[in-house]
Parts: C-alpha cells; structure tokens; sequence
C-alpha cells in the first residue's frame, strides 16, 4: 500500500511543477507591469532584476510553508489517508484552475485559489467523516477546520481591494499635483524628498514582508521590532541624502532606481510568501509521509497531529523551485498575456480594449462624469484650470518607427505603483492580515490610472468594465476552488488510487490541450497584420502586403458560405453553431483592422496619403464582406434553432445551384490574389452577371412559390434575407477586385 502513496508523491511533484509554471505565468503580472509598462528598463534588464527577487525570495520562503500544514484545517482530526487524499484534490484542482484563468489572461489570486481549495477538500473530507460517525453532527465541522482563518482571507479580500484602489488613486493625483507631467522640470530637493521616502518604504517592505517568517528574519529581528518608527527614520534621511547626491553628482533619475529596486522587492516578496501556493502542498504531502512511513501504523490509523508542528522545509528544494520559477519568467508566454491585461487597463495611450462595456462600467462612468460636473462646478474656476494644468500631457515629437513604441504611463505612476503596494502589503502583514499581492498591486496601479487621468471618455466604459471583470474573476476563484477540490476529493474517497490516476490524467491532457490550443491561437495569422509606421508607404506595397490576406479571407468566406448552405438543408443546428462562431471571429478581425485605422494613418508622412486611401477601401469592402456572411451565417443559424420549417427543396436546389457558381469564382479569386495574376480579373468580373442573373432567378421563383404554393412567412424571410445578402456580398467581392485592378494599372504606369 505504501506503494500508492509513493506513486502519489511522485505525482505531487510533478503537480508543483506544473504549479509553478502556471502560478508564475498568472502572478508576473504583480511584479512587472510597473517597470514594462513605463519602459525605463530594459525588458533585459527587468527580467533580471525579478529574477534575482523571485530567487531570492524563493530561498527565504520556507516559514510560509507552515499555511499548508495547519493553516486552513486542523491536522490532528485527519489520518494520513485522508490527508493525501486532500492534497491531491488540492493540487489537481490549482493547476486546471490557474491554467485556466491564464489562458484567458486573467490575472487571479493563487493565494486565494489554494486557500479556498485546502478549505473545499478539507470541508468535503470532514462531512465524510462526520456521515460515518454516528456521535458527530455537522455542528461538528467546525473542530475540523480552522473557520476564523478563512473568514479573515475573505475580509482580506474586501478590505484589499476597497484600500489598495483608494489610496493608489489618492497618492497619484496628489503625486501628480506636485510633479505634473513634466518631473524632470522639479527641482533636486523635492525630487530627492520624493526618493527618500519611496526607498524607505520598497527598503522596509523587504525586510517586514519579505524576510519576516524566514530563518533569516531572527537575525536580525532584534534590530526591527519594537524600533520601526526609528529605522523608517534614520532610512528617510539616509535615503534622501543619497538620493540628493545621485541626483546633483552622478546625473542619475532617481525614479528610474526606484522602480528598479521596487521591481526586485515586490518579485522578493511574490517568491518568498507566495512559493506556498505553488509547493506548500507537495512539501507538507512529503512531511506527511516521512513521519507515517516511520510510525509503521496503518494509513487509515495514523493521526496527522505531526503537520501541527513547525517542520522546516529543504533548501535543495527551495533552490529548485526558484530556478523553475525564474525559467518560467523567462519563457512563458501566458505570462506575457496576463501581463499585457494589467497593461492595457492602466495604460495612458489608447490600447486595444480586450474587455466589452457592459450595463454596470457604462453606469458607474456616467455616474463619475456627473461627480465631475458637480464638483466643477463647485470649485473654482481657476483651481480647476491649475488643477487641469498639472493633468496636461506634453507633447512628444518622436520619429516615424517610434510612434508605437510609448510608454503605457510614466516613471510617477510606475513608483507611485510599486510604493503603495509595497506600503499597504507591508502594513497587511503588520497586522497579520492575509492579503494577496495579486489583489494589493492590480487594484493600486487601477486607482493609480484613474487618477491619472488615463481613463478618458474614450476608453472609460472598457477598463471600468474590465476591472469589474477581473474583481468578479477574483471571487469566482474562491467559489470555483472551493467548489472543484471539494467534488474532487468526493471522487477520490469513493474511487480510491484508481480515481486519482484517472483524474491525474484528465489534468494532463486538460493542460496538454490548453498550451496545444493557446501555441495554436498564437500562431494564427490575423486577416492583415498590424502596420508599424513607414511599412506600408506606396500604394505598390499596400496592393502587396493585403493580396495574401484578401487570398485568405475569400477562401475563408467560401467554405463558410458553403457550410451555411449544406448545414442549412440538413437543418444541422450544431454545425451551423460552429459555423456561426468561425463568422463571428473573421468579423472581430476586420472590425480590429478598422480600428487601427487612426494610428496608420496618423503615422503616415505626406506622400503616403494616396496608399492610406487604398488601405481605407481595402478595410471597407472586407467589412462589407464579413457583414454580409455574417448575417447568413447568423440568420441561419437562428432559424434552424428556433426550430423552423426546413426549407423547400426548390429552396435547397436554387441555393446549392448559387453555392456551386460562387465556389467555383471564389476559388478563381482566390488564386488570383496568391498568386498576384491580376489580369484575369477581367474574365473573373465577366462572371460576375451570370452568378447575378442566377440570385435573381432564384428570387423570381420564390416569387412564384408564394403565389402559387403553401409556403412558410419564416422560410419566405430566411431566403429572400440570404439571397439579397448573397447579392452583396458578390457586389462587395467585385468591388474590391475592380479597386484591385485600377490600382495596379496604376502601379503598372508608375514603374513604366
């Protein structure tokens, strides 16, 4: 028997590094926006910096290990047995679910998600034994699960998110009234005032947040307690007086040091108190093991009252996990997802909004433009104009290749960002609240934004709803976890060993098939990639650049449209579902290329106005295009699900007869544009009356149909909508190959 559970450590370990990879992938987002998002460092660089605070950190994080053990549950009402089966519900349960939420790129809490899974497994395992025994009563749960803790992670939670947000945005807007957008124009003294305190504050939370815990911390833990309003102090002056130097001698931007050192102390802090999410569990799972194997009881006898004890944990093992946590930094890619989410909601340049508004994010801008309005109105006017002066963005005259390659918000808000974090994260700990570094640096660095102006009318609506989002993800992590280990652990109570190699199975290939489909979506080409300026400046390359893309949309469209019409004879509601959803992510490509618009044509120089015009009704006919496949796709869809008639077979024939024609021209056009042979557009647009003359035709004869036969209102709708459609979207086909074909004419004349 001791076998299995051998078989189950090995499993365990391969769990925590599973962990590791997708906890680090979720949580870079805590210690890297700041310093990428203000790209004052090298991204070399960053990831240096973090390394070293993710390794050391991870080396100083053995005293947290203990949350595992003892923290969530009482270990000595569980047998060993039950506790391994705990842990594996825990650690299947964490990886599917922070895999999950990265693939998405959602940045989530992995302190609440292993929490909450300790909490669901250990509740599940405590009924169990409560069903069995006949003495106990569910009042009982209570002695077997240590309730108060997670009552205080719940209050945590709140607490975090209402605190961190508030005052970010306090801090910021009083920050930004002092230094404007113009810093490097303040003068030394208030600048090196500024770093002092800043160094103090990342310093100080190095040594309370990061160090406290550790066995390192007893060194020195002589010189901290009882003395912090006197080392925060002597650190004030001490800093500020280096920070004068740095900036009067060495020419040095202070700022720039302070989020370098703030990078290293918010990676220190993530790695050393945050290592328990990803390998708390295995470790606690192998000390388990270790004292069973030596009683010689029974697993189903032996008592974990050892886990109450403090054990402490392998530096081999310690200095193992950090070296997968730095190579994960280093390569994962949905890491970069998560990364570019916490970015693009706090960037002060326009970006692509990932999240939709919604009925919530449209009433709260509306209700903080009323707040607004009343307070203009209320403060004077020259306060406001002084007030608006030091919000006001300088102008920036870059070079052509630089234009896209702004900083998402300045040097203030990236210090700003790491020092209330870094502050509030510290105090948390001082008072022995659990709060989570995920949720302490997200909701600063959106409070930080919002003061900051960075949420205009433009892009309002879109980050108040992606934050309302990423705060709904934070408690449906808690309710997930709690929900998935508890239901795991049920399965591996009555299924045993053979329940958990299933399960550890499913996890596998769940994951396998996550990174399969998310390295899939990476590599998809869009329908026409996104110009850098000067790339695309002649018409000649415009005409170039798109004939791949526009070669790609068409075949995309015809097999589209012929699935419609196949699955719509067949009155097939799964397909047309598929085919529905394929429909609805070419319309969101155009719809992004439309977007992108502005930017190409703002970065262009005089002479490349004619090839922006081109670009322009290039974009015009493919959105054309998509809406047209669109509504057929859409309108069938709905048809077949609303359970409609199917349609006629003089319907299906007139439509296969079309289907047949289009497939037939669109190949033609499709190769065309591969293979860039645009004198046989001519034969193609001669084509193009004979493909008409059949739509009509067909609409002549359902004409006829209505007249003459019993016929259904809803199939009479769904038809002449796809034929008219049809129509247009042959018409918008021909369009772009006339535009095609006078504009290579004109490159023709231009060469000659």
């Amino acid at each position: 028997m001791g076998d299995v559970y051998i078989l189950m450590l090995v499993a365990l370990g391969v769990l925590a590094v599973m962990d590791l990879v997708v906890g680090v992938s979720n949580d870079a987002v805590n210690f890297l926006n700041s310093a990428i998002g203000s790209k004052v460092i090298s991204m070399r660089n960053i990831m240096i910096i973090a390394s070293l605070g993710v390794f050391v950190g991870a080396v100083t994080s053995s005293g947290m290990m203990e949350v595992a053990r003892k923290g969530i549950f009482v270990p000595e009402y569980f047998y060993f047995n039950e506790i391994m089966y705990i842990f594996m519900a825990v650690m299947i349960t964490d990886i599917i679910l922070l895999d999950t939420f990265n693939s998405f790129g959602m940045p989530t809490s992995t302190t609440v998600s292993i929490v909450f899974e300790l909490l669901g497994a250990a509740v599940a395992m405590a009924f169990i034994k409560i069903s069995a025994n006949e003495t106990e009563t569910v009042s009982d749960i209570w002695k077997y699960i240590n309730h108060e803790k997670a009552l205080l992670i719940i209050f945590g939670i709140l607490l975090s998110v209402v605190v961190a947000f508030s005052v970010g945005a306090i801090v910021q807007w009083i920050s930004r009234l002092i230094f404007s957008f113009e810093f490097h124009k303040r003068s030394s003294f208030v600048t090196s005032l500024f770093g002092g305190f800043a160094i103090t504050a990342i310093t100080y939370f190095i040594f309370i947040k990061g160090l406290k815990g550790t066995p390192f911390y007893k060194d020195i833990k002589y010189l901290v307690e009882g003395n912090t309003l006197q080392i925060m102090a002597v650190s004030f002056i001490l800093w500020t007086m280096i920070s004068q130097a740095l900036i009067s001698f060495f020419k040095l931007n202070i700022f720039i040091f302070i989020v370098g050192i703030g990078t290293f102390s918010i990676a220190l802090a993530f790695a050393g108190n945050d290592l328990v999410n990803f390998i708390g569990v295995p470790i606690a799972a192998l000390n388990s093991y270790d004292a069973w194997h030596a009683s010689g009881l029974p697993a189903n006898e032996f008592s974990m009252g050892v886990l109450g004890k403090k054990v402490p944990s392998s530096t081999l093992l310690l200095l193992m996990a950090g070296a997968v946590m730095v190579l994960t930094l280093w390569f994962s890619k949905k890491a970069r997802t998560v990364i570019e989410t916490g970015i693009n909601l706090s960037s002060q340049n326009e970006a692509k909004e990932k999240f939709e508004p919604n009925m919530m994010s449209r009433f709260i801008v509306r209700l903080g433009i009323g707040i607004n309005t009343l307070l203009t109105k209320i403060v004077p006017a020259k306060t406001v104009d002084w007030i608006g002066s030091r919000f006001e963005t300088p102008s920036i005259a870059l070079p052509m290749n630089k234009t896209y390659d702004l900083p998402a918000f300045d040097l203030i808000r990236a210090s700003i960002n790491l020092i209330i974090a870094s502050v509030l994260i510290s105090i948390g700990t001082s008072f022995k609240l659990p709060l989570s570094t995920t949720y302490v640096t997200f909701m600063v660095a959106m409070g930080t934004s919002l003061a900051d102006r960075a949420w205009g009318r433009e892009s309002a609506v879109y980050r108040v709803a992606g934050v309302l989002n990423i705060i709904g993800g934070w408690f449906f992590t808690a309710f997930s976890a709690f929900i998935g280990a508890a239901t795991v652990l049920y399965f591996i109570h009555l299924g045993g060993s053979v329940v958990v190699a299933i399960l550890l199975l499913l996890a596998f290939l769940l994951i396998a098939k996550s990174y399969i489909k998310y390295a899939k979506s990476e590599k998809e080409k869009k329908l026409v990639r996104k110009r850098k300026k000067a790339e695309l400046l002649t018409i000649g390359e415009v005409i170039e650049e798109s004939s791949d893309h526009i070669s790609k949309v068409v075949k995309r469209v015809n097999k589209l449209y012929s699935n419609v019409v196949k699955d719509l004879s067949n009155h097939d509601l799964d397909k047309l579902k598929k085919t529905d959803k394929h429909v609805k992510k070419l319309n969101s490509e155009v719809y992004e290329l439309k977007e992108e618009v502005f930017d190409f044509i703002k970065s262009l120089d005089d002479s490349s106005v004619e090839a922006s015009r081109v670009y322009i009704l290039i974009l015009g006919y493919l959105q054309d295009i998509s809406q047209s496949i669109r509504y057929i796709s859409n309108s069938s869809y709905k048809h077949v699900n609303n359970n409609h008639k199917d349609l006629k077979k003089g319907q299906k024939d007139d439509l296969t007869v079309i289907d047949n024609d289009l497939e037939a021209l669109l190949g033609d056009i499709e190769d065309t544009f591969k293979n860039r042979n645009f004198n046989n557009i001519v034969n193609i647009l001669a084509e193009k009356q004979k493909l008409f003359e059949h739509v009509s035709e067909s609409i002549d004869r359902q004409v006829k149909r209505i007249r003459t036969e019993e016929s259904s209102k809803k199939n009479t709708t769904l038809y002449f909508g796809i034929l008219v459609e049809t129509k247009d979207l042959i018409s918008s086909i021909m369009n772009l190959l006339e535009l095609y074909q006078d504009f290579d004419l004109q490159v023709k004349r231009n060469k000659i």
